[in-house]
């Protein structure tokens, strides 16, 4: 049960990385962090997420 909360806490987070980061290296930075850092960590955080649910889906 941990895990799936984990699991899409960090979809989640990665999701909104990903957006930020895409929409500052293609538009206006909305934040003050490089956008390809956060293209990355959303990256990086979505996968880690979408890993951690099929894991925790087969069990």
């Amino acid at each position: 049960m941990t895990n799936k909360i984990i699991g899409v806490s960090l979809t989640v987070i990665g999701i909104i990385g990903l957006i930020l980061g895409i929409i500052g290296i293609f538009g206006t930075n909305l934040v003050t962090l490089s956008p390809w850092a956060l293209a990355i960590l959303g990256l990086i955080f979505f996968g880690s997420g979408i890993g951690l649910l099929k894991r925790s889906a087969d069990s």
